[in-house]
């Protein structure tokens, strides 16, 4: 074997090596994840070095990690929102009858996990935000500078209340996960489609509220 052919064969070898560390990562959900947050912490870390300006752990850098985590989990919420009104509502009629348990059965229950508690975990992220600076009650009662803040909060507390006593209990007799009648079962899933509707129908000036607030847009 020529020393080039070598050199060539040796890097492919290489390479398979770092694309199966790299695909063993991202074929888990949970390693991609922890993946993530190091990447994070070397990026901050190389920032940091190379600019010598060191985080400084302090009330404001709390607050910051607390509307970090509130656009991460928002983020998933609203995404998933618009993934069944988008997606997967506009798509059932068009999968056979056959095909549509794997909706059902499997994904609609998973996505209906995460749906849920995205929601909840974005209100007590906002809620604890407001109240870490100091603006939670002036948000709620809608007071100035805060206005438009608080018309965002209410829009999603509204969305999150609908998500967890209208649209979650009619799915579970949709989803059959609560066995009901065949009358009752289709009035559930129509009431649990138009209220996803109503919160996508919200989501908009609420989404446009949470960024009117730092921006000047109200």
């Amino acid at each position: 074997m020529s020393c080039l052919a070598r050199h060539f064969y040796l890097n492919n070898i290489e390479y398979s090596k770092g694309e199966n560390k790299m695909g063993s990562i991202l074929q888990s959900l949970q390693r991609t994840i922890i993946a993530g947050v190091v990447l994070l912490v070397l990026i901050i870390a190389a920032v940091t070095t190379l600019t010598g300006n060191a985080i400084a752990f302090d009330h404001a850098w709390g607050a910051f990690v607390m509307r970090w985590l509130h656009v991460l989990v928002g983020v998933m919420w609203i995404g998933l929102l618009w993934y069944f009104n988008f997606v997967q509502i506009p798509s059932m009629p068009k999968i056979p009858d056959e095909q549509k348990p794997a909706i059902s059965k499997v994904i609609a229950p998973a996505a209906l996990f995460w749906f849920r508690y995205a929601a909840l975990f974005t209100v007590l992220t906002g809620l604890s935000l407001a109240g870490a600076n100091g603006y939670l009650v002036e948000a709620l009662t809608l007071q100035r500078p805060v206005l438009a803040i608080g018309i965002g909060m209410w829009l999603a507390i509204v969305m999150a209340f609908n998500v967890w006593f209208i649209i979650w209990p009619n799915q579970k007799k949709a989803l059959g996960i609560v066995q009901v009648e065949a009358a009752e079962k289709a009035a559930a899933a129509r009431l649990a489609m138009l209220t996803s509707r109503f919160n996508t129908m919200f989501s908009i000036p609420m989404l446009y509220m949470m960024v009117a607030q730092q921006n000047g847009g109200l």
